[in-house]
C-alpha cells in the first residue's frame, strides 16, 4: 500500500529517489527501502512526504483500487477520488457509499448537473445552486440600479 503510493507519487511528480530523499532528509538508499517495502518511514517522515506531495497523511498510506483492479493515486488535500462508477442502460449510476456519507447525500435529494466540455460533469446540490443564483441575481439587480 504505502510503497505503491510512494512509487506512484514520486513518478507522477517527476522526482528521482535522490530528490525525494533529499526533501525528506534521508539517504537515497533509505528511501529505496521504503519503495521496496523492506522498511517503512516513521510517522514524522510520512507527514513530511504528505506535505511534499500536497496530500493527506491518510491518502499517503491508503491505496484505493478501481473496480477493474487499477490503483488510484492519492488525491490532493481537499480533493477526493471516490473510485469508478458505471452508468446503467437507463443512464443511472450509483454514487459510492463513502462519497454519499462524506457529503450527507440522501435518497430524493435534488442536484443540478453541470458540465464543461473538456472536463466532465459535476453534481451540485440544487439548494446550493439556487441560493448562489439568487445571490447573483441580487448583485446584478443592484448593479443595474446604480
Amino acid at each position: 500500500m504505502l510503497r505503491d503510493n510512494l512509487i506512484m507519487l514520486r513518478n507522477i511528480n517527476g522526482y528521482s529517489q535522490e530528490q525525494i530523499a533529499e526533501k525528506v532528509g534521508i539517504s537515497r538508499q533509505a528511501y529505496a527501502k521504503w519503495e521496496s517495502g523492506a522498511t517503512v518511514p516513521d510517522i514524522e517522515k510520512c507527514q513530511t512526504l504528505a506535505e511534499v506531495y500536497g496530500i493527506t497523511l491518510d491518502g499517503l498510506v491508503k491505496t484505493e483500487t478501481l473496480d477493474g483492479g487499477g490503483v488510484i493515486p492519492p488525491a490532493p488535500k481537499g480533493k477526493n477520488i471516490w473510485g469508478s462508477v458505471t452508468i446503467n442502460e437507463r443512464g443511472q449510476l450509483v454514487i459510492p457509499k463513502a462519497a454519499r456519507e462524506h457529503f450527507g447525500l440522501e435518497a430524493g435529494q435534488r442536484f443540478i448537473v453541470l458540465s464543461e466540455d473538456q472536463e466532465g460533469i459535476a453534481l451540485v446540490p440544487a439548494e446550493l445552486f439556487e441560493e448562489k443564483m439568487r445571490a447573483l441575481s441580487g448583485m446584478a439587480a443592484s448593479l443595474q440600479e446604480k
